[in-house]
């Protein structure tokens, strides 16, 4: 008899290694605490928090997907693998070493174009391996046209919380079919369509806090 399992992933979330306020093993803890037992920290243009998290799945019970997400010449991409890569910045040349990688490419909230989604050109590429259909931080409309998107070209959708505070860790996830809590197992899902995207926006005090963090940040710097 074939088994599977049904885990919650929430594969898109920033730690203190680019602009998150939380640690990976913050973020890992919280995951924990919220039944997301998959996640992957896609700190901007780094796969260091990923690598950092991976130390402690074992300790925390989290498996952790090597991610990042690279600011390329047309947007922000997201990159799933099962180790570190190096990446280019042009998109072509991207998606090609990453699938020569066996690693997973998918736009990230490509219709939220204030926070640098590549819009229209989600089109131009055939090569998706899934769609960021819901980001939590995107507005309605954003997310309504990733969702026609992934339609249009017969991709899996993905919904993540694109969390910067603990708070908003797992308030959009995906429900994933795998045949193991393994890291091929979590990418072959996704290949195959083997999700189910949760959507869900962070709850108001998370918004306020997020808020205060983003002021946190620019005094800062």
């Amino acid at each position: 008899m074939y088994l599977t399992l049904l885990i919650r992933a929430d594969l898109h979330i920033h730690s203190t290694y680019s602009d998150g306020k939380a640690s990976p093993v913050e973020i890992l803890s919280t995951a924990r605490e919220k039944g997301i037992l998959v996640v992957s920290i896609t700190d901007h243009d780094t796969f260091a928090g990923s690598m950092y998290a991976k130390r402690y799945t074992a300790s925390t019970g989290v498996l952790v997907v090597p991610g990042v997400e690279v600011r390329t010449d047309q947007g922000d991409i997201l990159v799933y693998c099962s180790g570190e890569i190096d990446f280019p910045r042009r998109l072509d040349s991207l998606m090609e070493k990453a699938h020569r990688e066996n690693c997973l490419v998918v736009p990230a909230h490509p219709f939220d174009l204030m926070r640098l989604g590549i819009g229209d050109l989600v089109y131009e590429y055939k090569d998706w391996d899934a769609i960021e259909v819901w980001n939590s931080s995107s507005t309605k409309k954003a997310n309504y046209k990733a969702m026609e998107a992934a339609k249009i070209l017969n991709k899996p959708g993905l919904s993540n919380s694109d969390a910067h505070i603990v708070d908003e860790v797992g308030v959009a996830f995906n429900v994933l079919d795998v045949s193991e809590l393994s890291i091929e197992s979590i990418l072959e899902a996704i290949r195959k369509g083997r999700t189910r995207p949760v959507y869900g926006k962070a709850p108001f005090r998370a918004r306020i806090n997020r808020m205060l963090w983003s002021i946190e940040k620019t005094i800062r710097r």
